[in-house]
């Protein structure tokens, strides 16, 4: 099964993934995998506390770009958090969106169990800078890639989950 949560920052949608995934896993252990790639303090602070919440409940592999190369062998379900971080770092390392978006529908019909968090950007105004638009129509299509491979999508707000497939 494939399931998207999809929210805006601080909304509970890790969270909420993260409950969902230990759910439907039974007694194995899912692999989270961090995409995260940690450039100031603050962020590195951030990502602590997302380990300390998650203590041992999961198989942590941190991989900032190589989703596919990743998750190819995967024998355990998967939780990627968070799919936007791994677009920024596409993005950041020049890849375009074409090779992005590929490799994304690529993960997407591995015949695995994943769990995919979304930052929800695009409810907001056109940003003012080119690179700022390309990053939302990117985030904007990739959602729409990941919602059309997934069985549940789930939209979520002050730590709740809409279900909305």
């Amino acid at each position: 099964m494939k399931t998207l949560f999809i929210g805006g920052v601080k909304s509970g949608k890790s969270r909420l993934a993260e409950t969902a995934i230990l759910e439907f896993s039974n007694s194995v252990k899912p692999y989270y995998l961090a995409t995260n790639e940690c450039f100031d303090e603050e962020m590195q602070t951030r990502v602590s506390i997302h380990k300390q919440q998650r203590q041992n409940a999961f198989e942590t592999i941190e991989e900032p770009v190589k989703l596919l190369e990743t998750l190819r062998d995967s024998n355990r379900p998967v939780l990627i958090e968070c799919v936007t971080m791994w677009l920024n770092n596409m993005l950041f390392h020049d890849f375009s969106e074409k090779i992005i978006l590929d490799e994304l529908e690529a993960v997407m019909t591995l015949p695995i169990d994943l769990v995919l968090v979304h930052n929800e950007v695009g409810l907001s105004i056109i940003p003012e800078n080119k690179l700022a638009r390309q990053f939302v129509d990117l985030s904007g299509k990739a959602a729409q890639l990941m919602a059309r491979h997934c069985e549940q999508v789930y939209f979520c707000s002050a730590g709740l989950a809409l279900k909305m497939k």
